[in-house]
């Protein structure tokens, strides 16, 4: 932080000394000095460009270098790898057309400054040069779109067979999780049917929510693939899990989906880290009302046998609010009684 301030302030700096110089011959032309061609003043501003090309690189490669571990985050699942390599391939081409754009544009003031016995060269136009700076930047773009488009499409794209499916329900201001039972499927939910006692609004009529249940946070298997179903019950959210590289909007009337195999553990994030207070978690990257702040789940991942003495121990909806059915017709009761026995 303190070396970002002090870069700033430099620049502040510089800015300031060349307002005042500049003001200063400004100041003497509207007298009406008769020396209009200001050749000192070509000199220090072209000098001043070189030094502001080169102090704000040292300055942008210490801070960098200095500050870079602070912004790392380990990665705890498979597409994470290639979220990163794509990430820095992106920063490694787009950093070096940044960095040779940036030293043409301070060092050609320079070593183009203003001089009596030179004469600007009559350039209008280049086709061969138009065509090729033109032609470049769209391949390599069309390169990372593609390759971007590629892993997105791989991650969004129906999971594999047998992932452990998970529904999240985010609202203001919490989510809700849910299971699906032994099935692995989860029961159809509709709106209209959200009440005070059923607030996921699940379709209880059918058979394959008899065996869903609710969690407090969101445990899942080591080496596994899982899959997010998300969807909303009001305003736009955001599910965004760091370490897992995941982010997914939660969009009301649009149910959106992203699959993933988680590659750590806790316990080993902890070891790794020296944290023995760390946890995985979820949390909304949507400005989402006044209690944004507080959309936070836990993700605990543990190895699959662990997993799966968690999973058969969960009680269902059912089991634990009989009255979910009590309004359904005599058939349907029978079923959800016969599911849960």
């Amino acid at each position: 932080m303190y070396g970002f301030l002090i870069a700033i302030g430099v620049v502040l700096l510089l800015s300031v000394i060349w307002m005042v110089y500049r003001i200063q011959t400004l100041i003497s032309v509207a007298k009406g000095s008769d020396k209009k061609i200001q050749t000192t003043s070509n000199k220090v501003n072209a000098a001043l460009f070189v030094v502001f090309l080169v102090g704000t690189f040292v300055l942008m490669t210490w801070y960098s270098i200095k500050e870079f571990s602070n912004y790392q985050l380990p990665i705890a699942s498979e597409h994470g790898v290639i979220t990163d390599r794509l990430f820095w391939v992106t920063m490694a081409v787009t950093g070096f057309i940044f960095i040779l754009t940036h030293i043409l544009l301070f060092w050609f003031p320079y070593k183009y400054q203003y001089r009596t016995d030179r004469r600007a060269s009559y350039y209008p136009d280049n086709n061969k040069l138009e065509v090729i700076w033109t032609l470049v930047p769209a391949v390599v773009l069309a390169l990372l779109v593609i390759s971007g488009w590629r892993a997105w499409t791989d991650i969004t794209d129906p999971a594999p067979e047998g992932a452990h499916e998970i529904e999240l329900l985010g609202y203001q201001f919490a989510w809700e999780i849910r299971y699906p039972g032994k099935d692995n499927i989860l029961g159809d939910f509709d709106y209209r049917l959200i009440n005070a006692t059923n607030s996921r609004g699940v379709d209880f009529s059918d058979q394959n929510s008899r065996d869903d249940f609710p969690s407090q946070s969101v445990v899942i298997p080591k080496g596994e693939p899982v899959l997010f179903k998300i969807r909303a019950r009001d305003v736009l959210h955001s599910v965004f899990a760091p370490h897992m590289r995941l982010k997914m909007d939660a969009v009301p009337g649009m149910p959106t989906r992203f699959w993933f195999v988680p590659t750590k553990t806790t316990a080993e994030m902890r070891a790794e880290l020296g944290d023995e207070e760390f946890e995985y978690e979820i949390a909304c990257t949507e400005v989402c009302g006044s209690g944004h702040f507080s959309m936070r789940r836990v993700i605990t991942v543990v190895e699959p046998e662990e997993y799966r003495k968690w999973f058969s121990e969960q009680k269902t909806f059912v089991e634990s609010n009989p009255s979910l059915v009590l309004d359904l017709p005599i058939e349907d009761k029978k079923l959800a009684e016969t599911a849960n026995q």
